[in-house]
């Protein structure tokens, strides 16, 4: 989730625990700690994919958070010994524990067991920013500053903290709706689908995009909560020929681990870019990716993969898809929208001709 997010997650937790002792402390200090698992942001690890495929990695891992709430406990225990060691402990563990199990519901990929190596968690049942998560803990924590944090105060940051979860909860049923209507929908096509992929669209959660691999081809399909009509599947390339390019790439195959598949090939221009397409929204991805350059017909990879620009949000597209949740009949141009990302963008190509000293 966003920063913010985890932020008054983290300080509404504390606030809720220890605000009669630290009093609005308690919000600094959760807060502080709600954020501390993304500090690992600042780590370069070499390239776009490591950049991407690291980040929620060894700082976001269950056994390390609850270690690390072990280790602050013992600190705080030395230096303010009137502390209660069970309910110091219990506090900053759900602080810090909190952020990957909140993340894990983003569609990002949190790798809650780090070293070991599962596909990342991806529950995928919100978006990134919720406001409907989080606004009921901002408001506990504005309360908390305005007030302090006396007993009626503290009852607010519980009420809070279980209406976000209740919030939470609803998403997966959210979910499980969206991919049972394109799953029927699936059978009445005789589609075999290869793996589905279920996301809501931005900053909401009565909207969902389904993303459906089928061989060389993958199908979206928008599903809201007020629909009558059955789920519209659109149809659009997925260029898996391109894949066989990367057979020998390391990166490619991190990345492939790490989106469990959900992967777009496209050749722009001279380069062969991959997106990750469960992210974002139909044809706008933040995660895109510059693997190879293709020189007198033979493709050669890349020593350290580079970011791909991705075509920029369009607010009417926002816009439709807010339509789109009160008026199902509403024709979504998914597949048009998808085009997009077969286009070049103004001057990638110079830039990345330039990174690789072509002459351009």
């Amino acid at each position: 989730m966003d920063s913010i997010t985890q932020a008054v997650l983290g300080a509404t937790i504390q606030s809720a625990m220890l605000g009669r002792w630290q009093g609005r402390k308690a919000l600094l200090y959760g807060a502080m700690l709600g954020t501390l698992p993304d500090l690992d942001v600042l780590i370069d690890y070499g390239d776009a994919v490591a950049n991407m495929t690291y980040h929620r990695g060894f700082s976001h891992s269950l056994p390390v958070l609850f270690g690390a709430a072990l280790l602050l406990t013992w600190l705080a225990r030395r230096l303010h010994p009137g502390y209660s060691s069970r309910r110091l402990f219990t506090t900053l563990a759900l602080v810090l524990l909190s952020h990957p199990l909140l993340d894990s519901f983003t569609s990002y990929g949190t790798q809650l067991f780090w070293p070991l190596m599962p596909t990342p968690t991806a529950w995928s049942s919100v978006f990134i920013i919720d406001p409907l998560y989080t606004l009921p803990l901002i408001a506990a924590v504005l309360l908390g500053l305005v007030f302090g944090l006396r007993d009626k105060t503290a009852k607010t940051a519980l009420i809070a903290l279980a209406l976000s979860t209740l919030y939470l909860g609803s998403t997966l049923a959210g979910k499980f709706m969206a991919e049972q209507r394109v799953e029927a929908q699936l059978i009445r096509q005789g589609i075999q689908a290869e793996a589905l992929f279920s996301t809501p669209t931005p900053l909401n959660s009565l909207l969902w995009r389904v993303i459906v691999l089928d061989g060389a081809y993958y199908h979206e399909a928008l599903v809201g909560w007020f629909d009558q009509q059955p789920a519209q599947l659109s149809r659009m390339p997925r260029g898996t020929a391109l894949a066989e390019v990367l057979a020998h790439s390391a990166a490619h195959q991190r990345l492939a681990w790490f989106t469990d598949g959900m992967l777009r090939y496209d050749q722009i221009g001279a380069h062969l870019v991959v997106t990750d397409i469960r992210l974002g929204m139909t044809g706008v991805h933040p995660f895109r990716f510059d693997f190879a350059i293709q020189r007198n017909g033979e493709w050669q990879l890349h020593q350290e993969t580079q970011h791909w620009p991705s075509p920029l949000a369009d607010p009417r597209r926002l816009q439709v898809l807010w339509r789109r949740i009160w008026q199902a009949d509403l024709q979504v141009p998914l597949t048009a929208w998808a085009s997009d990302l077969e286009k070049p963008l103004l001057n990638v190509a110079r830039q990345s001709c330039a990174a690789e000293r072509d002459d351009c």
